[in-house]
């Protein structure tokens, strides 16, 4: 099943009407003599280089976000550690409700990060709103004892769930750049047509039965190339399975 899902993922619906669009096109082409012989290099500059390049970028972002949500739950973790282990006594009850704002800011970060256009704005208010809720319960320590050092240490931790926040919001609006992506899109949809008499010429050297080989060939890799880098574009809508999962039940868990 994981199979399957993975390559609905890269293989849907628009790569069957690219290739049908390019069977359709060659078959014009070979029923009424259209041919050429157009250099194939065309697509590795046109097309694959940029559709390559575009993935790379993706997924660079990808490991980086990786990275900064990394640095978000050690720092979420870090305030719940300090409210239980740098305190002279316990205090179940502080410690309960240092637990409760991490495992908010952490479920709202998951909000923003995965919510539609039209809440997105809603979202942002509401994590930064938690994260001010738990500056003011940081100051809290002193009434326990904390020293200035450490409470400075803890401060810190709430200024750089800040930057994570921030850091993260520039991968999930600033992506590759739209034009690019654009022009690889042009090229790939129209490729496999413009290229139909270069597939109706090449066709009269294979065997009966494979003269569509080229055309489905192409349309599939280079749509699938496509769905690929669609899908590592925004690591956050939890549609690829490449994407970020926000694992806030499981770091729930851990934290009991």
């Amino acid at each position: 099943m994981k199979l399957l899902r993975s390559l609905y993922l890269i293989i849907n619906y628009k790569t069957f009407i690219v290739t049908f669009l390019a069977i359709v096109s060659t078959w014009v082409c070979s029923y009424y003599k259209i041919l050429a012989e157009f250099p194939l290099t065309v697509i590795g500059i046109a097309i694959v280089f940029p559709v390559v390049f575009s993935i790379d970028s993706a997924y660079k972002r990808r490991e980086r976000a990786l990275g900064l949500l990394a640095d978000f739950k050690a720092h979420l973790l870090s305030i719940y550690y300090a409210s239980r282990d740098w305190l002279d006594e316990e205090n179940k009850d502080f410690q309960g409700r240092v637990k409760n704002e991490v495992l908010e800011i952490y479920a709202s970060l998951r909000v923003l990060f995965t919510a539609d256009k039209a809440s997105v704005v809603q979202a942002e208010k509401y994590i930064f709103d938690k994260i001010s809720d738990l500056s003011v319960l940081v100051k809290e320590f002193r009434l326990y004892g904390l020293q200035s050092g450490e409470m400075s240490r803890a401060s810190q931790y709430v200024s750089k769930l800040a930057i994570s926040v921030e850091n993260l919001k520039v991968i999930l609006h600033y992506r590759t750049p739209v034009t690019l992506r654009a022009y690889s899109k042009i090229f790939i949809y129209s490729f496999p047509v413009l290229y139909a008499p270069y597939f109706a010429s090449i066709a009269q050297q294979y065997s009966a039965g494979l003269d569509y080989m080229m055309p489905i060939m192409f349309s599939f890799i280079l749509v699938s190339l496509d769905n690929i880098q669609g899908h590592l574009e925004n690591p956050f809508d939890q549609i690829g399975e490449d994407d970020i999962r926000f694992d806030v039940e499981d770091f729930a868990e851990m934290i009991d």
